[in-house]
């Protein structure tokens, strides 16, 4: 039967050993109407190792970080892209904070599969399990990634398992009266592919029942075996209703909205009156606009009318609202809903009342070393909200830098930030020199390299050494670097051959995260804001600095001990 809309149920059921614990997740998500049209419906399961002590928390994180994610993704990407770019940034995600404990790791196998319109799209990693019922056949549709040690097996190709993911992919079309179960590795050797369809098939109109007797019945089975130790969990989820056709609506999405005309002050788009134009650049317009209704300010942001629609700066001009609504940080700036339905392609954020950073270094020449370095670290902290999402901005600048009236720091422009992912560097610098290469640029863009985090640190390196100085840390411009040769012939110039009043140890930071060589600056971007914050050795520190210094602690030691020793003699 056809309809309007995809229609599905779902039926679960858990089974926990008395002395056991969750090690497994697992969760059906059917949104409103308008994102089931355009991202669809979610069933996902993960599972981890028994021996994992943060299996649950692994799970769990998965799962719900996942369905976030995936339904703020734009609706112009398909589930393919949308859930690859998800699972990659969650993957990095659990990555780097399974190296941040010492017992247990954020490690899991998932499933996921995405039901859009007539077809499912499966996303696959170690080794849960994912089968179809359809009339008799019962089909498993994943693989078991799997590594026996010392007698054990374990998942490979988990998610936060390695810094790169590797995801089986597979599109299948769908029939109303599929049923898909999902379930986890350990109810191997319990159930036979025709004990599954006789449960499933007894009462199929009630999925929990259905659950409960597959989870009942392979735990008999696993007392009887003499393994009952394992956990079981099982979701059904079948398709009740298809939509009369895949869905194939241009008019909903936002890539297939017309470009804005060009705008002058005075003019209205979509109830909003442009106020004042703020940019205008081969790639895009940039206007202060008041929805008129609400009189809220805001900043609209357009392509430019002269791109055509293979450009590809209007391809990633998509990603940026997207790139906004992800990232949650008062260093970088804010998405806002239109409160009516867009009929053009831009997007609305947050008003800054302020100055850009160059503007603020004009009209503040006396401001001291404290209040810039503050500045440099807010601007950090921008970089690394980006970071932690698995985001590069790629185009750290003064012109880019917003500080507010109350001296916020606000990272405004995200004109080339680039998702991190693994195959993206050739994509992610391309685009940088369509929007164009700056002097804070490293260059390892200009030679063609690969990118990544350190890159961006390079650029709020240089950016603050500009604004403790006013010059740039080297005679070669960035720009005119053709070889690797040419890295040689960069010399860095000492930030106190500028100010004698900037630390040595601050020099010798900003020196390190300026490294011509990717791999010698900072590991991490914490490290580089530590050094900005605590100069060691630096000169005029602080009291509560000084007093960490080593002649400062012996000092004081000495004179308790002398007191003591003079008490004692008192007493006597």
């Amino acid at each position: 039967m056809a309809s309007a809309q995809l229609s599905l149920s779902f039926g679960q059921a858990f089974v926990v050993p008395a002395r056991g614990r969750h090690r497994s997740s697992m969760s059906v998500c059917v949104p409103e109407e308008r994102l089931l049209a355009t991202k669809g419906a979610c069933a996902l399961i993960t599972d981890s190792t028994s021996r994992n002590p943060l299996a649950k928390q692994a799970g769990d994180l998965s799962v719900q970080g996942f369905l976030a994610d995936y339904y703020s993704t734009p609706d112009h990407w398909g589930a393919k892209l949308s859930a690859t770019r998800v699972l990659r940034s969650l993957n990095a995600w659990c990555f780097g904070q399974s190296r941040q404990v010492s017992d247990g790791g954020y490690v899991s196998s998932m499933s996921a599969m995405v039901y859009e319109g007539r077809e499912a799209h499966l996303f696959h990693m170690g080794d849960t399990l994912v089968f179809r019922l359809r009339g008799a056949e019962f089909e498993q549709l994943t693989r078991d990634h799997v590594t026996d040690l010392g007698g054990y097996r374990y998942p490979s190709r988990a998610l936060g398992m390695d810094a790169s993911l590797d995801i089986d992919y597979v599109q299948m079309p769908l029939k109303q009266g599929d049923i898909f179960l999902f379930t986890s590795q350990g109810v191997q050797g319990t159930l036979m592919p025709s004990d599954y369809v006789g449960l499933i098939r007894q009462d199929a109109s009630d999925l929990d029942a259905a659950c409960e007797r597959l989870a009942q019945t392979a735990s008999e089975r696993a007392r009887e075996r003499g393994y009952g130790g394992d956990q079981f969990c099982f979701q059904l989820v079948r398709i009740d209703a298809l939509p009369e056709e895949a869905r194939d609506h241009p008019d909903r999405l936002y890539g297939d909205l017309p470009i804005p005309p060009e705008l002058d002050v005075g003019e209205r788009l979509d109830g909003l009156e442009v106020r004042e134009v703020l940019s205008r650049t081969a790639q895009s317009r940039v206007y202060r606009v008041c929805d008129v209704h609400s009189e809220r300010e805001m900043v609209m942001k357009a392509p430019s009318p002269e791109l055509s629609s293979r450009n590809a700066y209007l391809e990633h001009f998509l990603l940026q609202q997207w790139v906004v609504e992800r990232v949650r940080s008062p260093f970088v700036v804010r998405v806002m809903e239109p409160s009516r339905p867009r009929r053009h392609l831009y997007y609305l954020m947050a008003y800054v009342a302020g100055e850009t950073l160059a503007e603020w270094v004009r009209r503040h020449p006396q401001a001291g070393l404290a209040q810039r370095l503050d500045i440099a670290i807010q601007l950090g902290k921008g970089l690394q909200a980006l970071h932690h999402r698995d985001l590069l901005h790629q185009r750290v600048h003064p012109d880019n830098v917003l500080i507010d009236r109350h001296g916020q720091v606000v990272l405004a422009d995200l004109s080339a930030c680039h998702l991190r992912d693994v195959d993206g560097h050739r994509r992610s610098r391309g685009l940088l020199r369509q929007v164009g290469l700056t002097e804070h640029s490293a260059p390892e863009y200009a030679l063609d390299d690969e990118v990544g985090r350190r890159s961006d640190q390079y650029s709020l390196a240089s950016t603050t050494y500009w604004l403790l100085t006013g010059a740039l840390p080297y005679e070669q411009p960035v720009k005119e670097l053709l070889r690797h040769t040419d890295l040689e012939r960069m010399h860095y110039r000492s930030a106190r051959s500028h100010d004698p009043e900037i630390p040595p140890a601050l020099d010798d930071a900003l020196r390190r995260a300026l490294t011509p060589q990717r791999a010698l600056r900072y590991r991490r971007l914490s490290e580089f804001l530590h050094a900005l914050r605590v100069p060691e050795g630096g000169s005029g520190g602080s009291p509560s600095r000084r007093w960490h210094e080593p002649a400062w602690v012996w000092q004081a030691v000495a004179g308790v001990l002398l007191v003591l020793l003079v008490i004692s003699w008192l007493l006597r």
